[in-house]
């Protein structure tokens, strides 16, 4: 691993950095045909004869990782792609897969040359550039301040566990009334320089429900391009692109549904984001609109898994045909 490529990549991770910064070459996914769709379809529900709001559920409970006792975040700022240490058409392929996916939920990119707050680093030794990473700018990853992210044992995870793809996402609550971040943060002083924090009128109080949503803030990548063997740039693109817009948890048990996130165990039966994927983010930047937002990761689950399940019971009412 190269002093280059760990500076370069905490410039980027720090917010030093353009998101078209010149990149180094790198060996590219695997140039293979498009893989063919796996067994487990959407369809497969009504075969396994479970209610399809548990099965929902249940898939959202395996995706989603939230730091504790936060809710699951999104992106509200515009998103800002960037790509290093890759050939710069595999690079620009995998920002533009990512920033289209994100217009489609409704979200803003950011113009040319802005300060990317979604890392992707490809390496050949990631381990070793994950580890050195944390360890150069732990402040990066940690910012010091409970429930931004999920944690030491996640972050000892992320710098020591050998996987294709490894990832960090780091939220912050923030007023829904006027944008402001509402917890206070190391360093932060008012005018006199005294310690200060954000001063946040109540006008949602319930034990469900907060005007305080979850943001996302900062999303950081590591992508081990000697363990992409059989994985197209297409398919890898949609794996990054659903990983840049949502907290997943790596230890996810997903083998049962159709997603994107089986793409390491089962590249030939996984072309991409699925309905299942799209459906997941779908629900995800729509549940939460509004002034009022939910703060129980459960309650909040229910009412992902209920909006999933709603939408694809009025999709198969739609494709019925009409009766004589």
């Amino acid at each position: 691993m190269t002093a280059w490529l760990l500076a370069a990549a905490l410039a980027v991770a720090a917010g030093q950095a353009p998101a078209d910064q010149t990149p180094a070459p790198a060996t590219p996914p695997a140039a293979t045909q498009d893989a063919s769709a796996g067994p487990v379809r959407l369809e497969d529900v009504v075969v396994d004869h479970r209610r399809l709001e548990e099965t929902v559920r249940d898939f959202v409970g395996e995706v989603g990782a939230p730091p504790r006792r936060r809710g699951l975040a999104r992106w509200m700022d515009k998103v800002c792609v960037g790509a290093v240490n890759v050939r710069r058409d595999v690079g620009q392929a995998v920002v533009d897969r990512v920033s289209e996916v994100a217009l489609d939920l409704g979200l803003e990119i950011g113009e040319p040359g802005c300060t990317a707050n979604v890392v992707i680093v490809f390496a050949v030794e990631s381990t070793a550039l994950a580890d050195a990473m944390v360890e150069e700018n732990r402040r990066v990853f940690r910012l010091g301040v409970g429930g931004l992210d999920r944690g030491n044992p996640a972050l000892r995870d992320f710098r020591t566990v050998d996987r294709p793809v490894r990832w960090w996402h780091v939220s912050v609550p923030v007023n829904s009334e006027n944008g402001r971040i509402a917890v206070r943060l190391p360093g932060d002083v008012d005018a006199q320089g005294n310690p200060s924090a954000p001063i946040i009128p109540v006008f949602a109080a319930s034990r469900l429900n907060s005007q305080i949503r979850d943001d996302l803030n900062k999303v950081m990548i590591v992508v081990d391009v000697d363990r992409l063997e059989g994985v197209n740039l297409a398919q890898l693109a949609d794996y990054l692109a659903f990983i840049s817009l949502a907290q997943v948890d790596p230890e996810g048990e997903t083998a049962g549904w159709d997603t994107v996130l089986n793409l390491f165990d089962t590249p030939n039966a996984v072309a991409g984001l699925t309905e299942w994927d799209r459906a997941y983010l779908t629900s995800l930047y729509r549940v939460q609109g509004g002034p009022v937002f939910r703060i129980n990761p459960g309650s909040q689950a229910t009412v992902m898994a209920n909006d999933m399940a709603r939408r694809w019971r009025a999709q198969e009412t739609a494709a019925e045909p009409a009766a004589d």
